[in-house]
């Protein structure tokens, strides 16, 4: 990293990797795990749904305890580095008994690996994103170091919607009884059950643990050994409650934070209904697979024009623009009807495109935020910062999970049944379509009056570089 601020393309494309695994392990909790726990465990959904929101809710003491940790916490491997070396057998152990579960088991067992799983991803994840943030001191190169991780984040969904593809396409043959050869007795042995390939769910996701196991090591190795840390910028300790009020009166931050719990809230409502609105109502599950390979395929061609509207009007503005596109694509779903699959796939690839959006731009302006605590708090605290977002996407991401869920048992709609009746189905369709666009358009009213420009960061972050070189004098 220059002095200038200005980072080597390597130094961004190798911190970024991270994002790769990170993804393909929050693709299918989301997607996946729902369905699979309901119609093929055989659990109760609304139990489940409940299961899911309190193992996030454990974030609630994890979070800012492992953020202020690692902002403060000073070893000779680093501040940040130690956590995610830690943090990564925890993430594996939970993925693999939450993904590729024993015979037998109970809500217990979802929800005590959940809960481990969420601790590693917690020790991963924050002290992940402080590092990025911290890398460069300028607002369009934070874009850039966010773009990179949020492209192998895409990546990562990209491949996660592959490896479905993949997986169902091999269960069709294998029940169409071409059970013979390498590649077929490969994959019964990794992802099949009792010695059979099915083209259910469980494939699917085993196929998803086998990625994480693979992937999350490799790059969480390449980056502590080939990237450095950012020395600590901090010129002074805030006592506690001192630091608190700053926080409490940082108006970007709250309005950011609002903003994130709003929009990802709708992003995890959506989430969790596709595959049943895909499923039930678009009747095109054999294509399920395919359609997300087309999203995050899109997804991914999306950063580099998310990117430059960001530079050209500024990321809130280009985050509403996102918004504002995402909410009529999925209002024109709502007319659309049984085996109506060139349609669907045409509006799915437009939300798509703007996923790339809702995936960099908020976090490359929490990186903004940090600036103007360290001008009034005189501390660098990115971890924390980051830690009080993740959190907040993280409960989002809960509730969003749990609402939906949740709403679609009330009105009677059976996972595990065949067959719905024509009110089930219209629930169904009202729940996937207008609880996702009402969240979103309240996101747009809390985004488009963000005051953080690019101007204004950079006047506070030339104050503070002024200060912290007057206080090194002084010191000196």
């Amino acid at each position: 990293m220059a002095d200038t601020g200005i980072l080597k393309r390597s130094t961004i494309l190798i911190h970024g990797s991270i994002g790769m695994p990170l993804a393909i392990i929050g693709y299918p909790l989301v997607v996946y795990l729902p369905p699979f726990y309901a119609q093929e465990v055989g659990l109760n959904m609304a139990l489940m749904a409940l299961v899911l929101v309190f193992a996030r809710i454990t974030d609630v003491i994890t979070d800012p305890l492992i953020g202020t940790l690692s902002d403060r916490w000073q070893t000779r491997f680093g501040r940040r580095k130690p956590w995610l070396v830690m943090g990564v057998p925890l993430m594996l152990m939970g993925t693999i008994m939450i993904f590729m579960p024993p015979e037998g088991v109970g809500i217990g067992h979802l929800l005590f690996w959940t809960v481990l799983m969420y601790l590693g991803w917690t020790m991963v994840t924050l002290p992940y994103g402080a590092w990025g943030a911290e890398l460069s001191n300028l607002y369009h190169q934070r874009s850039r170091v966010v773009a990179s991780r949020e492209g192998y984040v895409l990546i990562g969904l990209f491949l996660a919607a592959l490896a479905p593809a993949i997986v169902q396409a091999l269960g069709a043959r294998y029940q169409a009884g071409q059970t013979e050869g390498f590649l077929m007795e490969s994959a019964v042995w990794l992802f099949g059950k009792d010695g059979e390939l099915g083209i259910g769910y469980g494939p699917i996701l085993a196929v998803m643990a086998w990625l994480m196991i693979i992937l999350l090591p490799l790059t969480v190795l390449l980056v502590v050994t080939r990237v450095k840390e950012a020395p600590s910028q901090s010129v002074q300790r805030t006592e506690w409650k001192q630091g608190l009020r700053v926080l409490k009166n940082n108006g970007p931050f709250k309005r950011m934070i609002l903003m994130l719990l709003v929009v990802v809230t709708g992003e995890s409502f959506r989430n969790a209904l596709s595959v049943f609105f895909m499923q039930h109502v678009i009747q095109i599950q054999a294509q399920i697979g395919l359609m997300y390979l087309l999203y995050f395929g899109v997804g991914i061609l999306g950063i580099p024009f998310w990117l430059l509207v960001g530079k050209r009007i500024g990321k809130h503005k280009a985050f509403c623009m996102a918004l504002g596109i995402s909410s009529a694509s999925i209002l024109c779903m709502f007319f659309l009807g049984a085996g109506q699959l060139l349609p669907f796939a045409v509006l799915f690839c437009v939300k798509g495109f703007c996923f790339a959006a809702f995936q960099f731009l908020p976090l490359s302006m929490l990186a903004d935020i940090v600036d103007l605590d360290t001008a009034r708090s005189k501390e660098h605290r990115t971890g924390l910062f980051f830690a009080i977002a993740g959190m907040a996407q993280k409960m989002a991401m809960a509730l969003g999970l749990g609402l939906s869920l949740g709403l679609l048992a009330l009105v009677g709609f059976d996972a595990k049944a065949v067959e719905h009746s024509a009110n089930q189905l219209l629930s169904l369709r009202v729940l996937y379509i207008l609880g996702p666009v009402l969240l979103y358009m309240t996101a747009f009213a809390i985004a488009w009056k963000y005051p953080l420009t690019a101007a204004r960061q950079e006047r506070i972050n030339q104050w503070v570089v002024r200060r912290n070189t007057r206080l090194g004098r002084t010191a000196g």
